[in-house]
């Protein structure tokens, strides 16, 4: 599953993870941390949309 970032369009991608922020690959969007936020505009969690397939 994909996440998009609704202020800068970056894309989370679970099965990528984010490991410059310390999220693991195969990292589901729900076990994120909390206080994540996105590595282009900071903007937290609460700004991201699940991508549609």
């Amino acid at each position: 599953m994909k996440y998009i970032c609704n202020v800068c369009g970056y894309v989370y991608d679970e099965a990528q993870g984010d490991a410059d922020s310390g999220v693991a690959a195969n990292t589901a969007w729900e076990n994120v941390p909390a206080d994540y936020v996105c590595p282009i505009c900071s903007v937290g969690k609460d700004e991201f949309s699940k991508e549609d397939a």
